[in-house]
């Protein structure tokens, strides 16, 4: 079994663009922030938190996964 070349150009772009995106959603959650009451301001952090981690590990794994064929 060999590495799957479309999931690794898809890893490979997608790690160019998660900077972009992570970058994109702080700067509106910066925006918005203070506009919000106390509640939305925890859950909005709190997801952002989340998917931003989320997300960093699934690339890792899935480019480690990929090249070590598991």
């Amino acid at each position: 079994v060999l590495a799957s070349l479309p999931l690794q150009m898809m890893l490979y772009f997608n790690v160019y663009y998660f900077p972009v995106w992570c970058l994109a959603e702080g700067m509106m959650l910066q925006l918005k922030y203070h506009l919000l009451p106390r509640h939305y301001q925890f859950l909005l952090f709190a997801a952002f938190l989340i998917l931003s981690l989320a997300e960093g590990s699934r690339l890792y794994l899935g480019y480690v996964g990929n090249l070590q064929e598991k």
